[in-house]
């Protein structure tokens, strides 16, 4: 595809590789295996920066534009996904959050360790009763002096476990509905009434970490509010809109991983399975053409929900056919756990349901084009 990728968007791309080739493919087997994300590699992604790629220099990070940061995440993805996942939480869903919606104050407080990988954040907004439909949360807050209370439960929160800042949504206004009812508070570990649940034992995305958090009578400082009373949802909605796109990243660089493994097992086989490999590369690069684009088209200030849902259905969904082809192509062989297609048959299926399923990025595009 030709795409006008600027020298230095070249080099970032090839500074990347490299490190996934040298460095993070050794470890894609073990991550897996143990359910464990090592030290020494949260070390190494943190002196490169990776943690801060979208955080403004002015708050520590590298400040990198998002095709950077999406070609990055691409790259990330074609070795084990869970690596994708800790950064892109981090750096999109868990950060976005306090960059969107927090004051001065709070970015100079909580964006610069978040940049340099001193800290980790997460995003909770699912609910046992709430999955893709946010406005369905129950978690509740309570203002109290110059305090919220906030009490509820929250699951599938990734980097749950490890991290020290957490984006929790709670209804604070029952009556307004999702639109001015929903406000979104900084948690910090340690917070009283604050607990770390159970860890999710996921069937993919091994060694990313996710839990349910209780919150039983959590008070948190009035300060802790992010952005104004009653506009969490549309904080929400705007921070997933950028995760959608590391998503769709993700998803890519997953679907292209595999579209290579099955042309090598194709010239081996002499030919066999022309057919899957013809319809797994016109998709990728139907993928990587919405994703860039709409990259390029944030990067320049324009307003893509629509699209960002689109790039993450595309490529989401053509990283499960991907995996589907590749498993049919190499037969029982590629249902043995030490075989990268299996793995990736388990990873990217996740990968369809986080940041809104598929069925609701397929109501968002619907309703835009219903109510334009």
């Amino acid at each position: 595809m030709d795409f006008s990728f600027s020298d230095d968007l070249l080099r970032w791309r090839d500074h990347v590789r490299h490190f996934v080739r040298t460095e993070v493919e050794p470890l894609a087997t073990t991550l897996d295996r143990d359910d464990e994300f090592p030290a020494s590699l949260h070390a190494r992604l943190a002196e490169l920066g990776l943690y801060g790629m979208a955080i403004p220099k002015d708050y520590g990070g590298l400040g990198l534009p998002l095709l950077h940061e999406a070609v990055a995440i691409e790259e990330l993805s074609r070795t084990n996904l869970c690596v994708r996942s800790r950064i892109t939480t981090n750096i999109g869903i868990g950060a976005m959050g306090i960059l969107y919606g927090g004051s001065e104050e709070q970015r100079r407080c909580y964006l610069p360790p978040l940049a340099r990988g001193e800290r980790l954040s997460a995003f909770a907004l699912t609910e046992p009763n709430a999955g893709s439909d946010a406005a369905r949360i129950e978690t509740r807050a309570v203002r109290r002096g110059e305090a919220f209370v906030l009490n509820g439960r929250k699951i599938f929160v990734t980097n749950g476990p490890h991290a020290d800042y957490f984006t929790v949504f709670a209804v604070t206004d029952p009556a307004k509905g999702a639109h001015g009812g929903i406000s979104a508070f900084l948690v910090e570990r340690g917070t009283p009434g604050f607990t770390i649940g159970k860890r999710h034992e996921l069937m993919g995305l091994r060694g990313s970490a996710a839990c349910e958090l209780v919150l039983a009578d959590c008070t948190v400082p009035a300060a802790n509010l992010l952005g104004e009373l009653g506009q969490g949802f549309r904080l929400a909605m705007r921070t997933l809109d950028k995760g959608r796109i590391g998503m769709a990243a993700g998803g890519l660089g997953a679907a292209q991983r595999l579209l290579e493994r099955m042309a090598a097992e194709a010239r081996a086989r002499r030919g066999d399975g022309q057919h899957l490999l013809a319809d797994c590369a016109i998709e990728c690069e139907a993928a990587r053409l919405l994703l860039y684009t709409t990259a390029a088209r944030m990067d320049r200030g324009e307003r893509c929900s629509t699209e960002a849902s689109m790039a993450k259905l595309l490529a989401t969904e053509t990283a499960w056919r991907a995996a589907d082809r590749a498993i049919q192509l190499f037969e029982r062989g590629a249902c043995l756990h030490e075989n990268i297609v299996e793995r990736y048959y388990r990873d990217v299926r996740i990968m369809r349901i986080y940041d809104g399923s598929s069925e609701i990025q397929r109501l968002i595009i619907a309703r835009a084009l219903l109510f334009a």
